[in-house]
Parts: structure tokens; C-alpha cells; sequence
């Protein structure tokens, strides 16, 4: 029986193959093993790894136990060529080779085991690994890549219910950014002065309320290099946060734009009174002007997970390669969180529709 089995299985006649298999007692382990050969002949890849794997976990003796692992490393080079394959395809158009970025989105903790074992298979990591990236909230920037092949990852995850989205640079890089001056009037139709980041000129601009759809908040780490002493009492040179500067985008996308407001550019003395007259504090006047915009924006979506995005993201921003933040904060260096902070404004911006 065994043998007929055999044979029917390299004819590639299944159905006579199934009714052989089927009339053997479902004890005997060769009968599991030609169980699953007959799936992976018949494309059920997932069914005949667990057979294979089941049969492994049992002492069936060295020749079963060699026939299971030939079959799971048949199924796992035949994933390796398919997935191969589609890494070429998704990449075949010059527009697909742009570099991108992949974006996890949260899952909620009793959810991210079975989804972690569904990572792991289609990303290769280890299942361990694949719940430590899969974030419990805001986002994770995972990859940087062809957005081709980010994308083809992206479906896949989708496929397992992994939230994730991709953008590429390029969308990043043709967004506009106004840094705001201040406002010139709020109500009935809100104005306000804008800076053009290279030049520094300044003009006015006109929007709705309801032009905006989203608010983008973070605080910007400010890193001064200080002079301490280690445990033995050395002195050595680190870096320290000195401050935090006070970030707030507003998005328009009818009008394609980010109105960007942050406290070491707004001119809180021009325009209209933000604050008391007795209460002109730095933050007394960011708070003035927070108020003032979440009693006209209550209809708009805020995101305010940046530090936890900014985390998983400044180490990796090189990879991106150079792209410009629209911040000026005086600092004797540049700071890849300012890049951070606008990259994770343009993906809420360019972040597709749920």
C-alpha cells in the first residue's frame, strides 16, 4: 500500500493518491507523511507544514523524521522562489524603486501573538522578535526600501490583519510647509503670517477652520553636549536634553499644505492677544495658543504619539537619505528629531484614508 502510495504521488495522480492515503489507518505515520506530500503537491502549503511539523514532534523513528524535515525544507525553497518572484515583479518599474517607507500601526496586546506568528512568517523573523516590533501604540517605522517592495510586504501583513501603510520620499518632499508667524485675525475667516523657510520672507495667508482636517503635536528634543563625570569620576563629554521645543501642524489638504506653528518662531507679541497681560510666560503663551486652536478645531483628528514614532525612527532617518525638516532651531548642531518630527507629520498627512 505504502509503495502504491508512492507511486500515485509521482504520477501526480492525487485523487488516486487521496483514496490510498485515505484507506490506511490514521495511526500509521507513513500514512501522515504521504498526508502531507499529498498537500504539498496540491499547493496547500500551510496544511502540509503542520503535518510535517506534527510528525517531528512525535519518535516515529529516523526515516520519518528525515522524510518530514526533506518536505519542510521542499515547502520552505518553494516560498523562497515565490517570494523571490514577487520581490523582481514588484519592483520591475523604475517608478516602483523609489525609496519609501513602511509604517507598522498599533494592535491592541491580545492581539499581537497570533499576529507576531503571521509576521514572522512572512518578514523571516523570529516570532519573539516580531511581537517586540509590532507596536502596542502609535506607529514604528519597520523598513526602508523600494516602495515595490514595501508595498508588496504591506499587502501581505494587511492580508494577516497587520495595520501598516507606505509612502515614498518623493510624496514626502512635495508636501508645503508654512511656519507660522503669528495670527492676524481668528475669526470668522482665522489669518495668519507665514515664513518661507529659505528665504524668510513673510506674507499673508488665508484659510477656513474647516479647511483643516488633522493636528500634528510633539515636543522637540534640544541636546546641548555638557561636561560630567562618569562613576569613577572622570570627567567626560555627553549629550544631554536641555529643553524641548513645542510643536503643532496643522494639515490643509484642499489647499496641499502644513501650517507648522512651534514656540521658538511664533512672534507671540504681533498679532492677536494670546494670554493676559500678566501671564506672558513662554508657556502661558504656547498654552494661549493651543486654546485658541482646540476651540476651532474640534472637528479635527489629532496625532500626538510622536516620541514613541521618533524612537524607532531617528536611527534609521539616514537611510532616507537627505530630505528637508522645515525647522530652524538654534542649535550648534542639526538634530535628526527634527527630520523626525516632520516625516511623522507627512505620513499622517499622506497616510491613506482607513
Amino acid at each position: 500500500m505504502h509503495q502504491d502510495i508512492a507511486i500515485a504521488l509521482d504520477r501526480q495522480d492525487y485523487q488516486m493518491a487521496s483514496q490510498l492515503i485515505q484507506a490506511i489507518p490514521t495511526s500509521d505515520p507513513w500514512g501522515k507523511l504521504y498526508l502531507g506530500q499529498l498537500q504539498a503537491a496540491q499547493s496547500d502549503h500551510e496544511q502540509a507544514e503542520h503535518t510535517f511539523r506534527a510528525l517531528l514532534q512525535e519518535d516515529y523513528g529516523p526515516k520519518i523524521a528525515r522524510a518530514a524535515r526533506e518536505g519542510l525544507k521542499q515547502l520552505q525553497d518553494h516560498a523562497q522562489a515565490v517570494r523571490q518572484e514577487k520581490l523582481s515583479q514588484a519592483t520591475v518599474n523604475p517608478e516602483q524603486t523609489q525609496t519609501g517607507a513602511l509604517i507598522l500601526e498599533a494592535l491592541p496586546a491580545d492581539a499581537k501573538t497570533e499576529a507576531a506568528l503571521k509576521f514572522a512568517k512572512i518578514m523571516q523573523v523570529e516570532p519573539y522578535t516580531a511581537r517586540m516590533l509590532i507596536p502596542s501604540r502609535g506607529w514604528r517605522l519597520y523598513r526602508i526600501g523600494p516602495i515595490g517592495e514595501l508595498q508588496m510586504y504591506g499587502q501581505d501583513l494587511q492580508a494577516a490583519g497587520i495595520p501598516n501603510f507606505a509612502v515614498t520620499m518623493a510624496q514626502v518632499q512635495q508636501l508645503k510647509v508654512h511656519q507660522v508667524c503669528y495670527f492676524e485675525a481668528a475669526q470668522p475667516s482665522p489669518e495668519v503670517w507665514v515664513s518661507d523657510h529659505h528665504s524668510q520672507q513673510t506674507s499673508s495667508f488665508r484659510f477656513q477652520w474647516s479647511d483643516v482636517t488633522q493636528r500634528v503635536e510633539g515636543l522637540v528634543p534640544i541636546f546641548e553636549k555638557v561636561v560630567d563625570r562618569d562613576p569613577r569620576g572622570k570627567l567626560q563629554r555627553k549629550e544631554k536634553t536641555q529643553d524641548h521645543a513645542q510643536f503643532c501642524d496643522l494639515h490643509l489638504p484642499k489647499k496641499g499644505c502644513i501650517l507648522r506653528f512651534y514656540d521658538a518662531a511664533y512672534q507671540f507679541n504681533q498679532g492677536i492677544k494670546l494670554t493676559e497681560v500678566d501671564q506672558e510666560t513662554s508657556w502661558a503663551n504656547w498654552r494661549g495658543l493651543t486654546t485658541l486652536l482646540t476651540q476651532n478645531l474640534p472637528h479635527a483628528n489629532t496625532w500626538a504619539d510622536f516620541t514613541s514614532f521618533a524612537d524607532t525612527a531617528v536611527e534609521q532617518l539616514e537611510l532616507l537619505g537627505a530630505f528637508e525638516s522645515y525647522i530652524n532651531l538654534l542649535r550648534r548642531e542639526d538634530s535628526k528629531w527634527d527630520q523626525a518630527f516632520h516625516l511623522y507629520s507627512s505620513l499622517a498627512m499622506l497616510k491613506p484614508a482607513a
